[in-house]
């Protein structure tokens, strides 16, 4: 029987906490021994205890794309759409909780 990509080989394992949402960034390997990267957003349902989670896989062939797309647009939303905003509030909040 084959084997999904949820099955592969982890390597590499990142958790992000972020209030009501956890994000893990997770390097796996390919059958042909390539790697990938899975990000995953989990949000815990209330209802009944369960997770909702979101997967995108990334691939090498676009890990720079994406990276630079990724920056530009934060950057965008920090400088030219709020840039009167303390966006590290949150990184200072996250510090105190642990």
């Amino acid at each position: 029987m084959g084997e999904s990509n949820y099955d592969r080989e982890e390597v590499f394992s990142k958790k992000v906490r972020a209030g009501k949402r956890t994000y893990f960034f997770d390097v796996k390997t390919t059958k042909g021994d390539d790697y990938y990267i899975t990000i995953t957003e989990s949000k815990k349902r209330y209802e009944d205890g369960g997770y909702v989670k979101h997967k995108i896989f990334l691939y090498k062939e676009d890990f720079n794309k994406f990276s630079e797309a990724f920056t530009e647009t934060v950057n965008y939303v920090k400088s030219d759409l709020m840039p009167e905003y303390d966006f590290d509030e949150f990184t200072r909040r996250d510090q105190n909780v642990d």
